[in-house]
C-alpha cells in the first residue's frame, strides 16, 4: 500500500495511492485507515512530503564503500545525526542552496523507514512491529561546512535539506532493494540495501535504546558510495526499488 500526503482543492489530506488515482483517507495514516469516500485522479493533485516529522535521525558511513570515499572505515557501531523537521520538503519542491554560507552541497540518497507508533527500546526481532513503511529520502548536506564544523548539525540542518517522498510504501521488504541516484539523468550511485553495514532492525534497536520515537518519525538509513556535488539548476532523483522515485530541482536560496 502506498500512502501519500496530497494538497488538493479542498486542502490537505492523507490518501492511498491507487494506480492513477488517489483515495483519501480521515485523520492520520496510523492505525487502521478510515476512507472518506473522496477519489481524486493523482494527476490533479500535488503529492507533497509523505509526513511531518517530530525528527528525522540519520546514520552516518553506514555503507561501507561511502564510509571509505570519505575517508575511512564503516564504523563498529551506528553513527547517529539529528535533521530537523524543518529541513524536510517533498516531491518537485526545490532544494535551497544556500550560497552565501556553502560553496559546496552534495546529494546524499537514501532509504527512510517511517515509524507506525510510539516505541522505545525495540529489540531488533521485533523492529517490523514498529515500521510504518518506507520512502526515499535525500540527506543533502553542505560538505565543506560539515568538515569545517568537525560536527554535522548545520551542514545536514539547512531548510530544504531533507526531501522525502513521494508516498511511504506500506509493503517492501527493505532487505535488499536497488537504490540509485541520478542528476540531470546521470546515475551517480548505485548500490543495494542488502550492502547496509548496519541493517535496519539493527538500526531502530540501536535509535530506540537512545530516544523515544514517535508516529511519523523518520530513520535515514544512510547513503551509498558516489556523492556528489550539486549546482543551481540541477535536477536530483533518488529511486528505491519496490518505493519510487524522488525528484527535486536545486535553486539558489533567496
Amino acid at each position: 500500500m502506498r500512502i501519500a500526503r496530497f494538497s488538493a482543492e479542498d486542502g490537505m489530506s492523507f490518501g492511498v495511492v491507487e494506480e492513477n488515482t488517489i483515495a483519501a483517507v480521515a485523520a492520520h495514516p496510523f492505525g487502521e485507515l478510515a476512507f472518506t469516500g473522496q477519489r481524486f485522479p493523482l494527476a490533479d493533485v500535488r503529492l507533497l512530503a509523505p509526513i511531518l516529522p517530530s525528527k528525522v535521525i540519520a546514520i552516518g558511513k553506514n555503507y561501507a564503500e561511502h564510509a571509505r570515499e570519505m575517508g575511512g572505515e564503516a564504523p563498529a557501531e551506528p553513527v547517529i545525526f539529528a535533521k530537523p523537521s524543518t529541513a524536510v520538503i517533498g516531491p518537485g519542491e526545490a532544494i535551497a542552496y544556500p550560497e552565501k554560507l556553502s560553496e559546496r552541497v552534495d546529494f546524499e540518497g537514501e532509504l527512510a523507514v517511517v515509524i507506525g507508533r510510539m516505541c522505545r527500546e525495540v529489540p531488533a526481532a521485533r523492529a517490523a512491529d514498529v515500521i510504518l513503511g518506507y520512502t526515499c529520502a535525500n540527506d543533502v548536506t553542505a560538505r565543506d561546512l560539515q568538515k569545517k564544523d568537525g560536527q554535522w548539525t548545520r551542514a545536514k540542518g539547512f531548510d530544504t535539506f531533507c526531501p522525502l517522498g513521494p508516498w511511504i510504501e506500506t509493503d517492501a521488504d527493505p532487505a535488499d532493494l536497488a537504490i540509485s541516484t541520478t542528476v540531470n539523468g546521470e546515475v551517480r550511485q548505485d548500490a543495494r540495501t542488502s550492502q547496509l553495514s548496519h541493517d535496519i532492525p539493527t538500526l531502530v534497536e540501536y535509535v530506540s535504546q537512545v530516544m523515544t520515537l514517535l508516529p511519523g518519525d523518520v530513520i535515514l538509513t544512510g547513503t551509498p558510495a558516489g556523492v556528489g556535488p550539486l549546482e543551481i539548476g540541477d535536477e536530483v532523483t533518488v529511486t528505491v526499488e519496490g518505493v519510487g522515485s524522488l525528484t527535486n530541482r536545486v535553486v539558489a536560496r533567496d
